[in-house]
């Protein structure tokens, strides 16, 4: 039982690693979160290690006790909140929405990312069978990006041959608290229901953010994501949820 638990961890660590050095060579990460994954394996051939020499078993027992139930929580806390990120993956809004906001994502040289570029498909196609919907495209200029996301979202789109009439640019924001915010400012304020385009596992964030910023009756309008990065995405939601969650700038549910 412990060599196969040893075996277990070190396994787990090398996954992690692997995963993670994949992400790299992809290119397409545009943030450093993935660097998260050598911490994880860390933690892992930590465990297997500790296992392995024995120090685990030699803890004084209440601190063990304490340590299984914090890993029991954390595991049950996780599990729920990404049951909430997968409760609105197939979000596909309703028709006849007044406005719809594009979430922004990363902006390269070429043109947008895979991730934006599949926000930019759902919304070309719900702007398409809606004609009198009109659009804001959200999202300021990163360090690592030529153009803001606002303005190469609205270059895509046009390209496709969507009207630029119907393309409302908000090209400040940082965030997905701050898209939500000063898309608010860009709207009637009677408004109240509107479309947050987004991607599949960012869409219950983005839609529990907008109620608290003046959008309770906001619909999501999910994109589809990749697979391979999918792990990395799913697991920054996770903090990025507990983050908002804890500062008060979302509810769970509501």
């Amino acid at each position: 039982m412990k060599k196969r638990m040893v075996k277990l961890c070190y396994i787990a660590a090398l996954v992690c690693v692997v995963y993670c050095i994949g992400v790299i060579l992809t290119k397409a990460a545009g943030t450093k979160f993935f660097l998260i994954w050598f911490m994880i394996a860390a933690g892992f051939a930590a465990v297997g290690y500790g296992i392995q020499k024995n120090i685990i078993m030699r803890l004084p027992a209440p601190v063990k006790a304490a340590g299984i139930v914090i890993l029991c929580l954390g595991i049950l806390v996780f599990c729920f909140v990404e049951g909430l990120i997968l409760s609105r993956f197939g979000s596909k809004g309703e028709g006849g929405l007044s406005y719809i906001i594009v979430l922004g994502a990363q902006m390269k040289e070429n043109g947008p990312s895979v991730a934006l570029a599949r926000r930019l498909d759902r919304a070309y196609d719900y702007l398409t069978e809606n004609p009198d919907t009109l659009c804001i495209l959200s999202g300021g200029k990163g360090s690592n990006e030529p153009v803001s996301e606002a303005q190469g979202m609205q270059e895509y789109l046009v390209k496709k041959g969507m009207d630029p009439q119907r393309l409302i640019l908000e090209d400040q924001s940082v965030n997905t608290q701050q898209n939500l915010a000063f898309s608010r400012r860009l709207i009637p304020d009677g408004i109240t229901k509107v479309g947050i385009v987004t991607s599949n596992f960012h869409v219950y964030r983005s839609t529990q953010l907008a109620k608290k910023q003046g959008f309770p009756d906001a619909v999501g309008i999910a994109a589809t994501s990749g697979v391979y990065f999918l792990p990395n995405n799913m697991l920054r939601e996770f903090f990025g949820i507990v983050k908002d969650r804890a500062f008060g700038n979302m509810y769970l549910w509501k």
